[in-house]
């Protein structure tokens, strides 16, 4: 099963765009915190998602969270 250690919902779909947002990271130069043995940089990226190496907000949740402004 695919999905994010703290994720609540369990979410797949949530998992993928992490994974893919930390893929696009490593394609473009940024170092993995896993040793690297060859291996693909989706790979990889799903590897360090999967163990809750890489952080994440979900802009759903923070917009929850915020105080509303009191209406007068």
């Amino acid at each position: 099963m695919y999905s994010i250690p703290d994720d609540a919902d369990a979410s797949t779909y949530r998992f993928i765009i992490v994974a893919a947002k930390r893929a696009r990271q490593l394609q473009s130069g940024q170092r993995s915190v896993l040793p690297a043995a060859n291996k693909k940089p989706t790979m990889l990226s799903m590897e360090e998602v999967r163990r809750g190496l890489v952080p994440y907000t979900d802009p759903a949740n923070e917009e929850a969270e915020q105080p509303q402004p009191a209406e007068e």
